[in-house]
C-alpha cells in the first residue's frame, strides 16, 4: 500500500494482549494526522494516541466483525480535513486466532 506522496506506508500490526476482563487484540498503526478516524473491518473505533495510534479489541468483538477463519483484518484511516483521503491496509492476525474449534470424540495415534 502506498501512502500520499508515494512513500510506502507502515503496515498496521495486530497481536494478542491481556486486558482486564478477557484477552484482546492490540491493533496499532500510523495515520496521516492525529484527527483521522480509524476503522477496523469497516467499524469506527476510538483509538489512543496521535499519529501513532493503538486500540484494544475484545476477541468477541473481533469475531463478530470478522469472517470465520479470517487471517487478516482491514484497517482504514479517513482524514477528516483537507481532501478527506482514505487509506486501507491489512493487518495479519495471529495464526489460528479465528480458526474453528473442533471437538474430537476420539483420536487414534499409530506408531510405526
Amino acid at each position: 500500500m502506498l501512502a500520499a506522496g508515494g512513500a510506502a506506508a507502515e503496515a498496521p500490526r495486530a497481536r494478542l494482549a491481556s486486558c482486564p476482563v478477557a484477552d484482546c487484540l492490540l491493533v496499532s498503526g500510523r495515520r496521516a494526522s492525529a484527527d483521522a478516524q480509524v476503522f477496523i473491518n469497516d467499524h469506527p473505533v476510538a483509538v489512543e494516541g496521535g499519529r501513532r495510534w493503538r486500540v484494544r479489541l475484545p476477541l468477541d468483538t473481533l469475531r463478530a466483525w470478522s469472517p470465520s477463519r479470517a487471517r487478516t483484518l482491514s484497517v482504514t484511516t479517513a482524514d477528516r480535513g483537507g481532501d478527506g483521503a482514505t487509506t486501507t491496509q491489512l493487518a495479519d492476525l495471529p495464526i489460528g486466532l479465528l480458526g474453528r474449534r473442533i471437538d474430537l470424540a476420539m483420536l487414534t495415534v499409530r506408531v510405526h
